[in-house]
């Protein structure tokens, strides 16, 4: 006989487990003004593909995608004291794209959603002033990984 638990849910994998049990390092960003060699330098010394930008109000309003901005300068297409906002992807919000708010409360089912269709997630506090930190798939294969 088969046995179906009737309260099992495919996103049950994650325990009821929410953003903050990703343990994620904090997040750092850069202003649009910020030079790309030290885009390039941070990127490196911590590690992270992707950088947030932010605005003058610290507004999110693009990303950095370094590997590509790395093979833009290596190729000779970029100077090193080039800004950031020359470089970006900007954020595409529209009333047909909304925001979609991830926090650290946010389950990780939800997140697993997003993450279909989205490179990482930024993880702000419930006003959107912070980037707290960013999550990739990467990060919910690791946390499923360890929880076993």
């Amino acid at each position: 006989m088969n046995s179906i638990n009737p309260f099992s849910r495919p996103e049950d994998k994650y325990r009821g487990a929410v953003v903050e049990d990703l343990q994620l390092p904090p997040a750092f960003s850069l202003p649009s003004t910020e030079a790309i060699s030290r885009a390039i330098e941070l990127a490196y010394d911590r590690d992270f593909s992707q950088i947030p930008v932010l605005d003058q109000h610290r507004r999110p309003v693009g990303y950095l995608d370094v590997p590509k901005l790395k093979d833009i300068w290596e190729a000779g297409k970029a100077d090193l004291n080039d800004k950031v906002a020359a470089y970006m992807t900007k954020f595409q919000r529209t009333a047909s794209k909304p925001y979609t708010l991830i926090t650290p409360l946010t389950p990780l089912s939800e997140l697993e959603e997003f993450l279909k269709t989205h490179l990482f997630a930024l993880v702000t506090d419930y006003e959107r002033k912070f980037v707290l930190a960013i999550a990739t798939q990467q990060d919910l294969k690791s946390f499923v990984a360890r929880r076993g």
